[in-house]
């Protein structure tokens, strides 16, 4: 049976900032957890945003030829895991892809009490789950995680001999902008969400403010 379509925050063809290689990474909407100091408010509500089926995000991660991997995160991949199990099964029909993911379940629940039913399909293609919940507190600033108590797992053998500290490598991140439009990819270091915000705070209002004896109609 086919999955249904996803609801999707964002997704990005070509990064380097979450996990090893070259990757595309695809954030789904909607998070039960809301973390204190979450790095993306905006994708916690569960509120319609993108819909896109598995076919077409699988097609659209991996049209970049140099990508080896897709990274999952959100928001909350488990809330939508039948359908990023979909989307990883079809990526690989296309190309031998990894597969990372983050969760704020621990895997012992995921296993046990899963959140989802689709939750074991999507364990199944998952090499690296990053799990629990951030906290800020215990950010450390870093690894691919964002906070001390989150643990990775290597599901799969595959990325475990990778040359890549997944717990303690210095973070990096990227920034994709569109228009008035800024992504930040990555776990950030700390300090440089809230310069960022600042950032795209100050080029929305310089975009927005009318120019002297000129029109201006943002929307």
């Amino acid at each position: 049976m086919t999955a249904a379509a996803l609801n999707v925050a964002a997704t990005r063809v070509g990064t380097e900032a979450l996990g090893p290689g070259v990757r595309s990474a695809l954030w789904v909407q909607g998070c039960p957890f809301s973390c204190a100091g979450c790095m993306a408010p905006d994708w916690i509500p569960f509120r319609p945003a993108r819909r896109a089926g598995p076919a077409e995000l699988a097609r659209e991660l991996l049209a970049d030829e140099r990508v080896t991997g897709l990274t999952f995160s959100g928001g909350e991949p488990m809330a939508q895991a039948a359908g990023l199990a979909e989307v990883a099964r079809l990526a690989r029909e296309i190309r031998d892809v990894s597969v990372i993911c983050f969760t704020g379940h621990r895997l012992e629940r995921l296993r046990t009490r899963p959140p989802d039913p689709g939750v074991p399909a999507l364990l199944a293609e998952v090499d690296v789950l990053v799990d629990g919940v951030y906290v800020a507190a215990l950010d450390d600033g870093r690894g691919l995680r964002g906070s001390t108590n989150q643990r990775v797992h290597h599901l799969t053998g595959r990325l475990a001999g990778a040359d890549y500290d997944f717990e303690h490598r210095t973070r990096s991140a990227e920034i994709a902008v569109n228009g008035p439009e800024a992504l930040l990819i990555g776990v950030p270091p700390p300090g440089l969400l809230d310069a960022f915000d600042l950032a795209v705070d100050a080029v929305r209002t310089r975009t927005t403010t009318p120019v002297r004896g000129q029109e201006h109609d943002e929307r």
